[in-house]
């Protein structure tokens, strides 16, 4: 986690963000709705089963969504611009320099017919106007700082000749290479091995630390969230069901599918029955009304068929999307969990 003090204008704020996808059922909802803001220097972790439009938010704000994606918002402002009202040239000058991502899967998101150092020298050729000598010196440098050995020899290998952990370190060193001010973190552990997810955790935790660079990481995984994340926001079906910080939200979740995740982490050294979520998420193609997710919830009652859940904001910051208000929800709480652990 990141200990700087947070200043009080944010780098990214986003207000009411709508995805909606033309499919050949109908609209997909993909997101809906969605707000959250990520300071400079912050660790932001967006958390929710597959599906539930994590990713498609975050390649909303890069423009890299298909032209079938209907994007829009109150407003997406990063550095004090509005993204929405920016060209594709304009945009196309901030990805890869002010704004860089690591994709989920590195062998697909890699050229395979180019050299690792031509990948790693573009974004740095193209955005900082440099010769190819000081983009190489770059290259070399990051390669060795993301812990890749012998970095002159990799710069002429193609991702073919790596291993995944490999790649993925080169992918971190691509999004790095012009010192972007935020970078955008994909699932980057998905295809990788436990030792090798724990070696690229630590190394992305370190270099946020070294650049100061502002990181929203996407994940499925709460055991990473734990560990890294300042502030988190756990989605459902298009929407934000719960934010905050990521203390205050293990310490008391709010909203019952949040309750749901933790309950289904084991606790070294708690001997427990573990948790699950029965039912499966709706269908996000065409109009829906009330709570999504009423009918996988034990709280549902028939205010959550057609009422849109508020999102009600809590005293410590926090908030959750629920028709049950702070009160109620906390003597629930109390209820299911005496004891008032997590």
């Amino acid at each position: 986690m990141s200990d700087l003090a947070q200043p009080s204008a944010p780098l990214l704020d986003v207000s009411n963000l709508v995805v909606d996808i033309k499919v050949s059922a109908g609209t997909l909802h993909a997101v809906n709705g969605v707000s959250f803001s990520v300071m400079p220097g912050e660790t932001y972790c967006i958390v929710g089963e597959s599906g539930c439009g994590k990713t498609v938010a975050t390649l909303a704000l890069m423009g890299l969504l298909p032209r079938s994606a209907t994007v829009r918002a109150d407003r997406i402002m990063f550095e004090g611009h509005d993204l929405q009202t920016l060209s594709q040239e304009q945009l196309s000058e901030l990805r890869g320099n002010r704004i860089g991502m690591i994709f989920q899967d590195p062998m697909t998101s890699l050229n395979p017919v180019f050299t690792v150092g031509n990948q790693l020298m573009e974004p740095y050729l193209r955005h900082r106007n440099a010769g190819r000598r000081e983009a190489r010196e770059r290259a070399e440098y990051l390669l060795e700082h993301v812990g890749i050995q012998a970095p002159r020899q990799r710069l002429a290998q193609f991702p073919h000749q790596l291993s995944g952990g490999l790649r993925q370190r080169v992918m971190i060193a691509m999004a790095l290479m012009c010192e972007p001010a935020l970078l955008i973190a994909d699932e980057p552990t998905t295809a990788l091995d436990v030792t090798v997810q724990v070696q690229i955790l630590n190394l992305l935790a370190k270099l946020q630390r070294e650049f100061k660079t502002a990181l929203i990481l996407i994940t499925h995984d709460l055991g990473v969230v734990a560990r890294l994340a300042d502030r988190m926001s756990v989605m459902y079906a298009g929407r934000i069901v719960e934010s905050g910080t990521a203390r205050e939200i293990f310490k008391a979740p709010h909203h019952p599918y949040t309750r749901g995740l933790l309950d289904c982490i084991p606790v070294p050294g708690v001997h427990r029955r573990l948790g699950s979520i029965p039912g499966i998420v709706p269908s996000l193609i065409g109009e829906s009304e009330g709570c999504q997710f009423r009918n996988r919830c034990s709280l549902a009652s028939a205010t959550c068929v057609h009422d849109d859940p508020p999102f009600r904001h809590l005293t410590t910051g926090n908030g959750y999307r629920c028709v049950i208000p702070p009160d109620a929800m906390a003597n629930i709480a109390r209820q299911v969990n005496p004891g008032g652990a997590p």
